[in-house]
């Protein structure tokens, strides 16, 4: 496994590049500047300048390679210094915002804790409760319990979340007030009552990626475990008199986690990635929500970077999902 994993990732390294150039040319090559919004008066030569500032005065190809070496080495190397207190960065351009000027990757350290928190709690949540309902969903087919979560999640997954986050407010925030409308990225939890506050503002934003990932999930674990309760192996495990406990959690599951797998490492580069539409919803102010508002400002630097990190943790984990493969079921091997 050890010499698939290695493979795997020299493969990576020309895969990642490719999509690194593809990023760029589009982003850089999309229609939009940030000189855009400079009124004309403004002198020819002190626009240049601003150009020349920004650094978009340079070739394409050079501010792709510049690009590249500060995404790879350089912040590496500023991260490093963070950590340990070396100086291996020393004073080596970093990537900059051209709508704030300040490190990309320092703004992307300021949001990403609020990301993860609230997308991150909602993945979980999510994964945690629709695995049992999907195993159960399948063992009682047809069941008033399987057909109670068919329809649940026909809805979580059929409606849009930014519909179901507005339905959220309107109902608990804005007719009941029970919850807070929006999210309060100011609070800081420094002992239980702020902690309380924090889970309390979080309630409606995690119940509605929570409810959308539930829903895709529980799917995918019926339909895995239906598939491989039929299996000759499972019924010859209950002709041997194997409990049914044991025959449903060591024999079937096991095997039918296979796919559920790849639909949990795939949306795992979501909890990083932010869902865009419910932070722009509850006003969080995260990684989803610096991508768009660097989109309208046609700050190109963050764009590239913050889709380029999108692109390398799903190559990582479609990586991690073969790899689990092999542990969970043994007939793979990677020899």
């Amino acid at each position: 496994m050890l010499t698939y994993a290695l493979r795997r990732l020299l493969l990576a390294i020309p895969t990642l590049l490719l999509i690194s150039l593809v990023i760029f040319l589009m982003v850089d090559l999309a229609p939009g500047s940030p000189m855009s919004e400079i009124p004309r008066s403004i002198p020819p030569e002190v626009r240049a300048k601003m150009i020349a500032a920004l650094g978009a005065d340079q070739p394409v190809f050079f501010r792709y390679l510049l690009w590249l070496k500060q995404f790879f080495v350089v912040e590496p190397a500023y991260l490093i210094d963070g950590w340990f207190g070396t100086s291996l960065g020393g004073d080596q351009q970093r990537i900059l915002s051209w709508q704030s000027r300040a490190p990309v990757f320092d703004v992307i350290g300021d949001r990403l804790a609020r990301t993860m928190t609230v997308v991150g709690s909602g993945y979980l949540i999510a994964a945690a409760i629709a695995l049992p309902i999907g195993v159960y969903s399948a063992y009682r087919q047809y069941s008033w319990f399987d057909q109670l979560g068919t329809f649940v999640a026909m809805i979580g997954y059929s409606v849009p979340t930014f519909f179901t986050g507005v339905l959220l407010i309107v109902i608990f925030a804005v007719n009941l007030g029970w919850f807070p409308s929006y999210y309060d990225a100011s609070l800081k939890v420094t002992d239980f009552a702020s902690l309380s506050r924090q889970v309390w503002q979080m309630a409606l934003p995690v119940t509605v990626i929570a409810l959308f990932h539930a829903a895709e999930i529980s799917r995918y674990t019926r339909s895995a475990m239906l598939d491989t309760l039929g299996q000759d192996y499972v019924r010859t495990a209950r002709a041997k008199g194997a409990l049914e406990g044991t025959v449903v959690m060591k024999h079937a599951l096991r095997n039918a986690m296979i796919p559920v797998i790849t639909v949990l490492a795939l949306g795992m580069p979501s909890i990083f990635g932010g869902s865009i539409i419910v932070e722009q919803v509850f006003k969080i102010n995260g990684i989803g929500g610096a991508l768009i508002g660097a989109i309208i400002a046609s700050d190109l630097p963050m764009v590239q970077t913050l889709t380029f990190i999108f692109a390398v943790l799903i190559v990582f984990f479609n990586l991690v999902a073969d790899l689990l493969y092999g542990m969970m079921d043994p007939r793979i091997r990677y020899d």
